[in-house]
């Protein structure tokens, strides 16, 4: 069965992480699956809007470390930059629902989405720092847009998990559910939006986002190439192979 499963139906094409025994960490593969998935219901005229979802007790823990080591992005065109721009780019409304860990861009990806709704064991992180890198997803420039200066540094530089009550109180998320109502409640919500006319609902998200969607795009190119710069630098090498080996990374000298 595929990592990511592709369901469209009545207008909403749902996209499941579907990767339990991993905690829904995402490939290279998994992430030219979404992007490939992305820009087709983009061109769609049956595709209203899109729901991204995982399970009720994880969302997704981000880059699956080995693949990515393996597969480190080398170009713009690689599939994480695809799938990037395809979100950030997406002209119809992206919904989420999230349970459990949101890490790295299972987090990111949240502040592409019209609307998320959250179950109340999601928890949310952006430890990039704690990997001797930086942000991702255009996150440097919207995560202080949203939270505020001093919770986007809180969030950023030390990396620690929020809870759902926090992402709802600081406009991350618009409700908190059961987690075994997260996803039904999401898909609820999607079937409204695409019992509405798409040339009403597009044009109203356009509306909304012309004046960023430039930054946004130049945003990720800047960070894309910071970000791999990062990864080949002694921090990174340190966090990564702490990771791989269970010990606690020591960046005393870096």
């Amino acid at each position: 069965m595929s990592d990511i499963l592709v369901h469209t139906e009545a207008g909403v094409c749902t996209l499941t992480f579907n990767r339990p025994d991993k905690k829904n960490s995402i490939t290279a593969a998994m992430y030219a699956a979404l992007a490939d998935a992305i820009e087709a219901a983009a061109s769609d005229p049956a595709v209203r809007c899109v729901v991204f979802q995982g399970n009720e007790t994880t969302f997704s823990a981000g880059n699956d470390i080995g693949d990515f080591l393996n597969n480190p992005p080398a170009s713009e065109d690689s599939p994480v930059f695809r799938f990037l721009r395809a979100v950030a780019q997406f002209p119809k409304p992206l919904l989420a629902a999230v349970c459990g860990p949101a890490v790295g861009i299972g987090t990111t990806l949240l502040f592409h989405c019209d609307l998320v709704y959250a179950g109340d064991n999601a928890a949310f992180s952006m430890p990039f720092v704690n990997l001797g890198l930086c942000p991702e997803a255009a996150s440097s420039l919207l995560v202080p847009q949203m939270l505020g200066y001093h919770r986007a540094a809180e969030a950023l530089l030390l990396g620690e998990p929020f809870m759902a009550e926090a992402a709802l109180e600081v406009g991350l998320v618009n409700r908190v559910l059961p987690p075994m109502e997260a996803a039904g409640y999401a898909q609820a919500v999607a079937r409204k939006l695409a019992a509405k006319p798409l040339s009403a609902l597009m044009e109203t998200k356009r509306l909304m986002k012309k004046g960023q969607i430039q930054q946004v795009m130049s945003t990720i190119a800047e960070e894309g190439a910071s970000f791999g710069r990062m990864l080949r630098e002694p921090a990174a090498r340190e966090a990564f192979g702490a990771f791989m080996a269970r010990r606690k990374p020591d960046f005393s000298q870096l």
